[in-house]
């Protein structure tokens, strides 16, 4: 008599992405990623405040080496990751359209979000020249201020955005030489995890991006009341969440960016400035003369 073997698909597992590594929520909780029919699309670590502190622990760890890179190396790198997510294409546009998006919007967001790494790769060797001043002082001195890097940054993706709004908030943060924290879209969390991967396979240090997935009104106070924190990225517009991220920043005099774009494909979307908005204006003397 013949006999049918049903193959049992191999589902892929979604998990955070810290430290250069994917583990499992430390809670062991989850949520359902379910379609606009109801029918269940994937689980998704549901991160909690451990985690989030973990993920901050491994980003001051990485901070030093990621922001000692020359800037020319980091737009290598940079560059690098553009290249990861070109090869990832239809594996994102196919996530996106799993998440609800359809597909002709899913290509443009995808190939937006590419080449806005291309652009902030190009940028990672230039800001510096755009922001540094040789300044007019009386006295026998040269008087030079120059940007750095702020340090550890927490950023608060926007939760309506596939991926381009998460790489546009990324992007200008490590291309200044910071390392992130990155709270991903509920909406559209694989895509974060997908994203994570294309990292994974470029040169960038483990800890520089951290990704985690979860929920707003459980991971916001962590997000930005860390003290080992110097920053943080809200996108959005909840005018309670923005309350929130300031009074919490307020506690350590954490810098705050606030990001409400109505499209993160506008020109204004992508600026050198975003870069500016998360750097450290430093001023040195030098004598000179006898």
């Amino acid at each position: 008599m013949a006999t049918t073997n049903k193959r049992l698909a191999v589902n892929k597992t979604y998990k955070l992405y810290i430290g250069g590594k994917f583990p499992r929520t430390e809670s062991g909780r989850y949520f359902k990623l379910e379609s606009k029919n109801g029918e269940l699309i994937a689980n998704v670590c549901r991160g909690s405040k451990k985690d989030v502190r973990d993920a901050v622990v491994a980003a001051r760890k990485t901070f030093g080496e990621w922001s000692k890179k020359t800037s020319y190396n980091r737009g290598q790198i940079l560059y690098r990751i553009a290249e990861t997510l070109e090869g990832k294409k239809a594996q994102l546009i196919d996530t996106l359209c799993r998440q609800g998006m359809k597909s002709a919007a899913a290509l443009v967001d995808v190939e937006d979000a590419i080449d806005r790494v291309v652009y902030y790769a190009g940028w990672c060797d230039k800001y510096q020249q755009i922001f540094s001043s040789v300044n007019p002082v009386e006295s026998s001195h040269f008087n030079f201020s120059y940007p750095e890097p702020t340090g550890v940054v927490t950023i608060i993706a926007p939760e309506d955005s596939g991926l381009l709004g998460l790489v546009s908030s990324i992007m200008p943060a490590i291309a200044g030489g910071n390392t992130v924290v990155v709270l991903a879209s509920s909406q559209y969390p694989l895509t974060a995890i997908e994203f994570a991967e294309a990292i994974h396979a470029s040169d960038v240090p483990g800890g520089t991006i951290n990704l985690i997935t979860g929920f707003r009104n459980e991971l916001l106070g962590g997000l930005s009341n860390h003290m080992d924190v110097n920053a943080t990225v809200y996108c959005g517009n909840d005018a309670a969440e923005v309350a929130l991220v300031k009074a919490n920043a307020s506690m350590n005099v954490k810098r705050v960016v606030h990001h409400h774009f109505k499209n993160w494909s506008d020109a204004d979307a992508q600026s050198p400035y975003m870069i500016l908005d998360l750097l450290e204006t430093k001023t040195t003397w030098h004598p000179i003369g006898s």
